[in-house]
């Protein structure tokens, strides 16, 4: 009998066990989910290159442009000369100054200077030639010797940015070209310094007395062996 009953007893007391753990289970908090992994970093923007310009915005001779032939031409290649940036025109009022541009260059080729001549067809239309039909003009009809480009926009939306440069570090005197034949001077160092409007003939004496004084002036240091020789 006693064995009986602590068989019955044992039963009772494991189903109560088997019950209370059920319960237990129930009352137990699930457990907390895994935290979510770290996100990937962002990938981090590149780093904008210093803008050249920002920092020294009347240097420009760092551009490559097309000569009238379609050569590739480094304007580095005039470092340490004196720069004179001329946007030109067969058929305008002011294309005879064609020979005056090119007695000034003969006449001070040898002392540094150089002209840069830049057709342009922003100006009621006057360049509207080939590039094969300008030089052939340019040197039948006034010998010039000096180097021409390429045709290229020098005001407006589609203008080239060498001219975005000249115009902007000539603001204070007047900025972007107001017609064919605008002058911009470039020292030995590079810098934009003087800007002369259209009607300046290249005989003028102000204008003559300025080159003169820019070529006056000591090429910088290294400025020889990039750009080629300089006067001494």
């Amino acid at each position: 009998m006693k064995h009986t009953a602590r068989t019955a007893f044992c039963v009772l007391a494991g189903l109560l066990g088997l019950v209370s753990g059920e319960a237990r289970a129930q009352h137990t908090p699930p457990a907390a989910p895994a935290a979510p992994a770290a996100p990937a970093a962002a990938p981090q923007p590149e780093k904008t290159p210093v803008d050249t310009f920002a920092k020294d915005p009347a240097a420009v001779l760092g551009f490559t442009m097309l000569d009238i032939t379609g050569e590739p031409v480094a304007l580095e290649e005039f470092a340490g000369k004196v720069v004179l940036f001329v946007n030109v025109a067969t058929k305008c009022g002011l294309t005879p100054q064609y020979e005056g541009l090119q007695s000034l260059y003969e006449t001070y080729e040898d002392e540094g200077l150089v002209i840069l001549g830049f057709p342009a067809n922003n100006f009621g239309g006057q360049e509207p030639g080939t590039e094969a039909e300008i030089l052939e003009f340019c040197t039948g009809t006034y010998d010039v010797t000096f180097p021409m480009f390429s045709k290229i926009s020098v005001v407006g939306e589609d203008r080239h940015p060498l001219y975005a440069k000249l115009a902007s570090a000539m603001a204070e005197q007047g900025g972007e070209p107001t017609w064919n034949f605008t002058k911009y001077a470039v020292d030995r160092a590079g810098q934009v310094v003087k800007r002369f409007d259209p009607r300046t003939a290249p005989n003028d004496a102000k204008f003559v007395a300025e080159i003169e004084r820019l070529l006056a002036e000591p090429a910088p240091a290294g400025a020889a062996d990039e750009g080629g020789e300089t006067p001494a």
